[in-house]
């Protein structure tokens, strides 16, 4: 019968043998490290109060100066619809298939009204008919309920436009390649 010294930790209730003692320790001296460098850091609380969209600091689709994404759609109309929509919160946007959707937007002021978008970018030309824009609007009942209503009819087209004119400024910035 071996009669191997033993180390019982009672507060992780682990026992071991004198021989792993020093690993045990070692390895409870990292986890007492790792949880105390998690308690202070070196966060800048202005940053913390700014919103971010991860999904507008980069363009992880675009070819450098190509006009064409991965996916075979037009980089420059991707971007500046981006660029465009950023005032609103995104839900998901795929550079590779072209589509862009915004979660709900509130304008401010308005509390009974709220809108979202939907971009496909469907072309690798940067044309106007490789862009298809289509918004949704609610309103707010009595009851709190939201209900779909029709967007006024220039809104959807003010939307397009505005995409189109910051696309053909960045390929303009770019450089007038095509």
């Amino acid at each position: 019968m071996s009669l191997t010294p033993r180390l019982c930790l009672s507060s992780l209730s682990l026992c071991v043998t004198q021989d792993r003692r020093v690993r045990a320790l070692s390895l409870l001296a990292v986890m007492a490290l790792g949880g105390l460098s998690a308690c202070g850091g070196s966060r800048d609380p202005s940053a913390l109060s700014q919103p971010r969209n991860h999904l507008l600091g980069v363009d992880r689709g675009a070819q450098g100066g190509s006009d064409q994404l991965r996916g075979g759609v037009n980089a420059y109309l991707w971007r500046g619809a981006i660029d465009t929509l950023s005032f609103m919160p995104m839900s998901s946007a795929d550079a590779a298939g072209g589509v862009i959707l915004t979660d709900w937007y509130q304008p401010p002021g308005s509390t009974d009204e709220r809108f979202k978008i939907a971009a496909y970018v469907l072309d690798r030309r940067l044309r106007s008919d490789a862009l298809r824009v289509t918004i949704f609007r609610q309103t707010r009942l009595n009851g709190g309920e939201w209900q779909d209503t029709p967007v006024a009819p220039n809104t959807t087209s003010d939307i397009t436009a505005r995409i189109l004119e910051r696309a053909r400024q960045l390929r303009a910035e770019n450089g007038g390649k095509k």
